[in-house]
Formats: structure tokens, sequence, C-alpha cells
């Protein structure tokens, strides 16, 4: 227990709370960031930061975020790697509680983010940046005229199929149903690209290859019948999985408004249903979730924080 009170607490040290550290501190104020696993977030997985604007080419994911943190760093933000279990985030003063210990804030921002639903099959977290990816946008590029396959059957899974055909030699979408839940006119629309094929009644089984990925293990649902599709010699395969992302939002059920996904709800400057408390990046209810508007989103949380400050000293 400490009787600081920070002006700021932010839950979540990706891009969106590094960001919105960096703005806070370079208003004076004083500034505390709370992250349970590693600053970065799931951009410290990524294997190339390409689509950032003013990036340095070949930079990785995790070199990106250890420049991120250095610069919060050097604004003087506190820093902790604790798990959040309790919080109190009505009245002046907000209290979050993780580690035993009490911290006491002015204002809060949530940018925990949000995780992609992984498949759970054997060789997919081996090959995670060597491969496999859960983002279309970001790794597209990287397996130009490579081969690449694409899970899941929502109309994410057939966009993004879509997008990856630009650069792709071949896209298979693989589902594991004969029907697909996309939207009719999404998965037709898909179906008179010339490089991408529908893989139905599939499943995948394993992910293998030497270093990166260059094997994937199939199933037919109905037969149980198992194939391996081997990639070229010199060449590797794309795989993207596209089955849901989950927001990280389970400790602020019941407390901030969220959508029946359980994002959270913000109006366009960041701000909750609960005054002094905005949430940022992947973690709230948006289109677009890469690292450039999460930033931007941290940076207009930190202002707007500043702001209700300033209003209610």
């Amino acid at each position: 227990m400490t009787d600081k009170i920070y002006d700021v607490i932010i839950i979540g040290g990706g891009p969106a709370g590094l960001s919105s550290a960096i703005y806070a501190c370079r208003a004076n104020l004083s500034t505390l960031i709370i992250e349970k696993a590693a600053f970065g977030g799931n951009i410290f997985q990524t294997s190339e930061i390409a689509n950032y604007p003013g990036g340095i080419s070949g930079e990785t994911g995790a070199e990106f975020s250890a420049r991120l943190e250095s610069h919060a760093d050097s604004f003087g933000v506190e820093k902790i790697q604790s798990e959040v279990t309790t919080m109190d985030l009505f009245g002046d003063v907000k209290e979050i509680v993780c580690g035993g210990n009490s911290y006491k804030g002015r204002a809060v921002i949530v940018a925990t983010g949000c995780v992609p639903t992984q498949l759970g099959v054997k060789g997919e977290n081996e090959y995670i940046g060597l491969g496999v990816s859960y983002c279309a946008i970001c790794d597209g590029p990287f397996f130009s005229n490579l081969d690449v396959f694409v899970v899941g059957g929502g109309d994410s899974a057939v966009e993004e199929a879509m997008f990856l055909a630009k650069f792709a030699r071949k896209v298979t979408i693989i589902h594991r149903r004969s029907e697909f839940r996309a939207a009719k006119s999404i998965v037709e629309h898909a179906a008179k690209v010339p490089n991408i094929e529908f893989k139905t009644g599939t499943v995948v089984r394993e992910l293998s290859g030497d270093g990166l990925l260059q094997k994937i293990t199939l199933e037919e649902v109905e037969t149980g019948k198992e194939t391996t599709i081997e990639a070229a010699a010199g060449e590797n395969f794309g795989f993207f999985v596209f089955v849901g992302m989950k927001p990280q939002t389970e400790l602020f059920t019941g407390i901030i408004e969220m959508d029946e996904r359980q994002y959270i709800i913000t109006d366009e400057n960041m701000h909750t249903n609960i005054s002094g408390v905005f949430a940022a990046g992947d973690v709230r209810r948006k289109r677009l979730r890469q690292v450039v508007t999460a930033t931007a989103d941290g940076a207009i949380a930190a202002i707007e924080a500043e702001v209700y400050i300033q209003d209610n000293l």
C-alpha cells in the first residue's frame, strides 16, 4: 500500500499503453504502467514491422517494442510487471490492486489489448513468426509468390484471404465445415479470385518444418484421412489463422460498458462510461487493429486524461 496518488495509471504495456505513457509524461503527469507479461504486447512476436510510418527496415516486433519502451522510459514513466486482480474505478481517486499492492490514480487508461484465438494444433506455437501469423495486413507481403493457407470460415477469414491473394501465388482457405459462416456475398466474391481455393470439411492436425513452416498435415472430417502438404524445395508456407480474437476484458466485466463481443465501448476521444476511465488500442470496439491505430488511441487517451485531471483539480 502506498500513499502516492498517480495522475495516470495505465493497465497494459503494449503500443497503446506505452504511447499513452509517453504523452502523459510529456504533459508532466505522474504515470504508472502495469503490465502482466512482456512490454510490447502482441507486436512483440511479429517477425518484422513493415507498415508503421517511419519504421526501421527489417526491424522485428521485439526490437520495435524495446524502442517504444525505451522511449517511454526516457520520460520517466514508472513500470511494474504484475497482474491486476481487483479495482475500484469510481470516485475521484481510482484504486488498482495487483501483486498484493494497491496503487491509486486520478485517471485510468485501459490498454489491455486482445489476443488471437489459436487453433491449438501441434506446432502452432513453434512456428509463430516463422510462417504462422494472425494478421494478414502485418505479414501478408512477406509471403509474396509463396503458397499461403488461411484457416477459418467467417467474414474475417475470407476477407483476409482475398487480401493475401494480392501477394501469394496461391491461397487455400481451410474450413472444418462444408458451409462458410461468412456472408454469401463475400464467399462468392472470393470464389471469383483466380488464386483462391477452398478446402472445406477439413481440419489442421500438425505444422512442421526445418526452421520455417514447410509441412501442413490435414485431416478430412468425414473420413479421418490425413494428408501432408509439403512446400516446394527452398520455399516455405504462410499460415494465417482467423478463428476469432479475444479482448482482454474479463477484469472489467460488469464495470466498464462493453459490446456483445466484450470489446470496451468508447467515444472517439477514448472515454468509457466511467468518468476518468479511458480505453485505448485493440481492447476497444473499432474496425482496424494495428500498431499505428493503437498508438494513436494511446495519444488521444493521455491527452483526454490530462484534460479530465485539470477539470477536476
